[in-house]
């Protein structure tokens, strides 16, 4: 079985659901879903990632968003929801909330379990890929197993 650490910071949408499903063909595939909820620290970020992306009208509303301890509910129930659709799609899946040192839970949660690859399914944050501080490229020098980084789609998309 292939053992796969998926970094989340939203709820899965189908196509992604079938894009991490299949990454491997028929080889089953076992998920351990970190789900990053959203913190205060993260709005200017967001919000120049907005404007660069040409999404104004979601760089207005940024602030709107929950975030910190108000972020934990919905993280939640988008940890369970993308959980359930990937033993939907035939996948073992187990999952956390990642309150505290991202980083070093990727890496304790890749030793313990394993783990042959992690995979970091996220929407563009430009900024932070610019200057290599999103989470794979920081966790590319820390966890010793290869790291994909996707872009999450939309209900939209």
């Amino acid at each position: 079985m292939f053992t796969t650490v998926l970094m989340i910071e939203k709820p899965l949408v189908p196509t992604d659901v079938e894009l991490v499903t299949t990454l491997h063909g028929d080889e089953p595939v076992s998920f351990v879903v970190l789900m990053q909820p959203r913190g205060r620290q993260d709005r200017l970020l967001r919000a120049l990632d907005d404007v660069a992306l040409g999404q104004l009208e979601e760089a207005v509303h940024e602030a709107d968003e929950p975030e910190a301890e108000e972020a934990l509910p919905p993280a939640r129930l988008g940890l369970e929801h993308s959980l359930k659709s990937l033993r939907d799609a035939g996948a073992q899946a187990v999952g956390q909330i990642v309150e505290k040192h991202p980083l070093s839970l990727l890496t304790s949660i890749v030793e313990q379990t394993e783990a042959d690859e992690v995979i970091v399914l996220t929407a563009p944050h430009l900024v932070e890929e610019f200057f290599h501080r999103d989470w794979a490229s920081r966790a590319r020098h820390k966890v010793g197993v290869p790291v994909l980084k996707l872009f999450a789609h939309s209900e939209s998309d």
